[in-house]
């Protein structure tokens, strides 16, 4: 419980404890009005400032100007009236019960989504000259050295260079089984060092490592509103002043008409009761804070399962999600190719994948990190030069003076090459040395051992279509989708073509219907942009593809898209719930207020109330692990 919240609570009870007193004593008159007042300030103060506040700024029409013209129009009428304040300060007292739980059920919330995502370091360990030095993140550079002892969190992305150890990841991927690192492995910032002391080089700086990125992620999430939070923005605004205008004539009008046309009692303190009565219900605090409070939950429910939903717009998209077009590598694939022969060579098959892994050398896709390693030895590049890279195509280089083209059979083509097909399933590389072709290399990619999971889990999930689209050749494409369950495959396309086709799918299904793209690669950037809600592999993707997309998966695995999907419907269905529940109850109980069925008890009762099981039922959509 915070400090605010603590000293909100000791004035609940004393309020509580005065009020209880005043009940059993025998004062009268100024002295009467005088006790009850100090209660009412003691309980209400910030609300009366609130409200001058508003009032000063021109923005008064919200729940603390209804509450003080109600209480003080009640207090007014206690004066004049009956000699009774009791109610106008049960009123506020009531009122304030009610915003105290909901700043606990807040925090309690937000201490739970800080918990799940506790990965912001401290401090990082660097090494220099020897010496270990505590310094702040922010201050270590690219290149250098830090040391993580067990216990501590990784503060930079960064290669392993000494030392073993397991690494707790659950905050990052929501995987709670430990993960064993040696030398020479990729180590994400934010996760937690179990066992060995570990040095790691870093590869990044502070604020481009994998923690900062999430964190800002989920510190920016409340800033993306959906159409369920513009609408109740728009509506509280709509709402408020309307609400005014109708206790005001409903303090006036009806008492000059009876005056007026009936010839009869006015009975203006009657209906001026009923106006404030109706002042109190029409507080709309309920769906002002349960809507906005159902899609941080969500989120960071989210985010505990290692799904980074962006903003609750995104959350909003997702819960109508009807059609997924994946990429291939990367995605659905492991991206971990493998070279299984070389074929129609007239030279040493190791020659050709020599010449081949050299041309590559300045790429970092995966079938040249394949190639390489095929290779097994590190290549000179003062031997390489004049590297040109045809997008879609492959690469043309000179290795020891030969012009060397290594690509695809368009490269082929455009080199003036024929290429010599091949039969076998798999991704296969031409090789042409000096304009003559030397045979062709063939490479086959890993399917993820989730992704059948994951097609399927979609499909029971409502996904009326899924689609995988890839530049790889068409045999290689057929065969994965045909394994996986995948409804539409398009193959060797251009990243451009790529784009192309997710806005002929975006054109073709049903307006309400929207389309998710998961990819992880830079050229993916451009379609996670174009689609309803872009989706990306966050461990093994590109920065570009992570900037673009709308959700991340921090551990790569596409089952958890079905997850998202199911996270976010929840969300939504907790959204549409409140509403409905919150406008339907307000509604009623406006109607009994006006008609003077109910009184401001039952007013502040049902105020209260409706808020509290509003946000009860908010903090539901923060439990997601049995979706």
């Amino acid at each position: 419980m915070s400090k605010k919240q603590k000293i909100m609570l000791w004035r609940i009870l004393i309020s509580i404890a005065m009020l209880i007193a005043l009940g059993f004593s025998t004062v009268q008159g100024y002295l009467k009005f005088a006790l009850y007042m100090v209660v009412y300030l003691i309980i209400g103060y910030d609300i009366l400032l609130k409200a001058l506040k508003g009032i000063k700024n021109r923005q008064m029409f919200d729940e603390s100007f209804l509450m003080t013209i109600a209480t003080v129009g009640a207090i007014a009428l206690g004066l004049y009236k009956s000699g009774d304040y009791t109610e106008a300060v049960a009123v506020m007292l009531f009122y304030q019960i009610g915003e105290w739980f909901q700043s606990y059920a807040v925090g309690k919330s937000r201490r739970n989504i800080s918990e799940l995502m506790d990965i912001r370091p401290d401090y990082a360990n660097l090494e220099q000259n020897g010496k270990i030095t505590k310094v702040d993140p922010d201050e270590v550079g690219i290149g250098s050295v830090i040391v993580i002892n067990p216990g501590e969190k990784v503060p930079i992305d960064g290669i392993l260079v000494q030392g073993s150890s397991s690494l707790n990841t659950a905050a990052l991927t929501g995987e709670s089984l430990p993960r064993d690192v040696s030398a020479g492995d990729e180590i994400v910032s934010g996760s937690i060092n179990l066992t060995g002391v570990i040095r790691i080089q870093t590869t990044k700086d502070f604020g481009e490592s994998t923690v900062s990125k999430i964190l800002d992620l989920v510190e920016n999430a409340s800033s993306r509103k959906s159409k369920s939070e513009d609408f109740i923005s728009k509506f509280a605004r709509i709402y408020t002043p309307v609400v005014c205008i109708a206790a005001l004539i409903l303090a006036i009008v009806p008492p000059l008409a009876r005056m007026l046309v009936l010839n009869l009692e006015p009975m203006f303190d009657d209906w001026i009761y009923r106006a404030l009565t109706f002042l109190v219900i029409s507080c709309p605090c309920a769906l002002v804070i349960s809507i906005p409070l159902s899609f941080f939950a969500g989120i960071g429910g989210s985010s505990r399962e290692g799904i980074l939903i962006k903003g609750s717009n995104y959350m909003e998209t997702l819960s109508k999600t009807k059609y997924v077009v994946f990429d291939k590598t990367g995605t659905l694939t492991q991206g971990v190719f493998e070279v299984n022969g070389v074929h129609h060579s007239k030279l040493e098959p190791q020659k050709v994948i020599e010449l081949a892994a050299a041309a590559e050398c300045s790429s970092s896709h995966p079938i040249s990190k394949s190639l390489q390693k095929a290779y097994g030895k590190l290549i000179d590049r003062k031997h390489v030069g004049n590297i040109t890279e045809l997008s879609g195509k492959g690469i043309i280089a000179e290795v020891d003076g030969h012009n060397v083209a290594v690509g695809n059979a368009k490269l082929m083509d455009h080199v003036g090459v024929v290429a010599i097909p091949c039969h076998q399933v798999g991704t296969i590389v031409h090789v042409a040395i000096d304009n003559e072709y030397a045979g062709h290399i063939i490479i086959s990619d890993i399917i993820k051992p989730h992704a059948k999971e994951a097609v399927s889990e979609l499909k029971r999930a409502g996904v009326e279509k899924t689609v995988m689209l890839t530049g790889d050749a068409k045999a290689v494409a057929n065969q994965v989708a045909s394994t996986l369950g995948i409804d539409e495959v398009y193959s060797e396309l251009l990243p451009e073509g790529k784009v192309q086709k997710v806005e002929d799918l975006i054109s073709r299904k049903p307006e309400k219907a929207k389309l998710a793209f998961v990819g992880d690669g830079i050229n993916d950037a451009p379609v996670l942009s174009r689609a309803d809600i872009g989706i990306a592999m966050g461990a093994m993707g590109s920065d570009a593809a992570i900037e673009a997309a709308d959700v991340v998966l921090m551990d790569d695995d596409p089952s958890k898209i079905a997850k998202a999907i199911k996270i976010s419907r929840k969300c939504l269905s907790i959204v549409y719930q409140n509403i409905v529940f919150a406008i339907g109850i307000k509604v009623a109980c406006l109607i009994l207020g006006a008609v003077g069925i109910a009184n401001m008890w039952f007013a502040i009762f049902a105020d209260v109330g409706v808020m509290i099981l509003a946000v009860l039922n908010a903090i539901r959509a923060l439990f997601v692990k049995k979706l």
